[in-house]
């Protein structure tokens, strides 16, 4: 079920979709980008499950990629895959494009040249079907590939650099990863995370990496984002889960999600952080015993290129 339809009716945007495994989620994804993009791309990571198939019914050009972490897979999309629009809409697997988001893309796109390269959306993410209060708010939704290139700065987030003035698009994009609701497969995420964080956080506290972007209060979404995070880097180990938490949970209104949203915010927002710091501590004591280096920890940074 080729899902393309005549290209001369698409907008020109390309979607661009990572995937690993993502049976559970990728139709969703699918179905909200086909039949208005100009083409679907999918980066596959050697899924064994039948997303390649559902990807083929829609009509998605499938290009096959080793995964080390986002931030890579991006760089390497961006730099190798044959994208035929300068607009790119970058999406995960368990992203779904709402009908008013659309519409936006689309009249985005289609209308006259500004001087504006990139655009936010509102962000809605989804933990076992309740929709998650004091998450992200926003994320760069649409971008032109000419102007932007990946941050790989860091180990575990990651995001685009612009050059050019970005704007905000009011419409939501969803995220909802089915495969999350087997706590195992999260918790096992989260512990992998855990890790590369704690090395991130040692190394930048010596120096031995920097932002890609400049850390602003004021700036932009991702320029405040890097200023709270030094700002969580200044904080005291142990006690920053705690405050983060309770932010989270009371001040971001966490506590309105229900049960499901106290287990999700708990252990996104406290335990995550909380093992973190634990790594952060071990490695501390590690390098002051002398059995690790600064050098074996850049080592796994350097790793992911």
């Amino acid at each position: 079920m080729n899902q393309q339809g005549d290209k001369s009716d698409l907008a020109p945007v390309s979607a661009v979709i990572v995937a690993y495994n993502e049976e559970l989620n990728i139709e969703h994804c699918l179905k909200s980008v086909a039949g208005w993009c100009g083409e679907i791309l999918v980066v596959d990571s050697g899924s064994t499950d039948r997303t390649r198939e559902i990807c083929r019914s829609y009509g998605a050009l499938i290009y096959s990629h080793a995964y080390v972490d986002h931030a890579s897979q991006w760089d390497w999309a961006l730099k190798n895959l044959p994208i035929l629009n300068d607009w790119i809409l970058p999406l995960d697997a368990d992203h779904v494009v709402s009908e008013r988001l659309r519409d936006q893309i689309i009249k985005t796109c289609g209308g006259k040249e500004t001087a504006v390269v990139a655009y936010y959306s509102r962000h809605q993410y989804f933990f076992h079907d309740v929709s998650m209060r004091g998450f992200k708010r926003w994320n760069l939704r649409l971008f032109r590939r000419s102007r932007t290139v990946i941050d790989i700065s860091e180990l575990v987030d990651w995001r685009f650099v612009v050059s050019g003035e970005t704007g905000k698009l009011d419409a939501v994009l969803y995220e909802h990863n089915r495969k999350e609701d087997d706590i195992d497969f999260w918790i096992d995420k989260h512990q992998k995370f855990s890790t590369r964080l704690a090395a991130e956080e040692v190394l930048r506290a010596s120096g031995r990496i920097g932002w890609a972007l400049q850390p602003k209060l004021f700036g932009s979404v991702d320029q405040k984002i890097i200023w709270l995070k030094n700002a969580w880097l200044r904080m005291p180990l142990y006690l920053r889960p705690l405050l983060y938490f309770a932010y989270r949970y009371f001040v971001r209104l966490g506590i309105l999600d229900g049960t499901v949203g106290f287990a999700y915010h708990f252990l996104q927002a406290f335990w995550f952080r909380l093992v973190v710091d634990m790594k952060i501590a071990a490695l501390r004591r590690q390098l002051q015993r002398g059995e690790v280096t600064l050098d074996v920890l850049f080592d796994l940074f350097a790793q992911r290129r």
